[in-house]
């Protein structure tokens, strides 16, 4: 799949996410364009949601969590955003970056460093087993 097809997805995904987020703060947008910080803003809340899908997960069983690119602080590391939502294929869990680094903390993880699909550099990332990270969820829904 081409990095093209994984940001139609992504997309997609940060959709559904918007219409859940919609029914209870309705003035909540997807940011248009390339932002580093959230994929969605909340006014009402004056904060940012990152949405990340990991389709993968259902064959490997393990999230990718990204904590540095090129060998700069990425993703985890920079976030500004409150939450993070993951689709994993089948449910949505819901996290603030602090719960995940928790869980990474808790289960004395190690990083991996590799060259994603559609990457032009290596990335540091933790893959964490999918069941370990939504136990930690503060909500999960479909």
């Amino acid at each position: 799949m081409s990095f093209e097809d994984d940001l139609s997805i992504g997309k997609h995904y940060e959709m559904e996410v918007l219409r859940k987020i919609q029914q209870r703060y309705p003035l909540a947008y997807c940011v248009d364009g390339y932002c580093k910080d959230w994929d969605i803003y909340v006014p009402e809340l004056e904060i940012g949601i990152e949405v990340k899908s990991d389709q993968k997960s259902k064959y490997t069983g393990n999230i990718v969590i990204e904590f540095e690119y090129n060998h700069k602080p990425s993703a985890l590391a920079t976030t500004k955003a409150a939450y993070w939502v993951f689709f994993d294929g089948n449910v949505y869990g819901w996290f603030t970056p602090q719960i995940i680094k928790t869980c990474i903390t808790d289960n004395g993880l190690d990083y991996y460093i590799f060259k994603g699909n559609g990457d032009e550099h290596y990335k540091k990332a933790y893959l964490i087993n999918k069941e370990m990270l939504f136990s930690y969820a503060l909500q999960i829904n479909d």
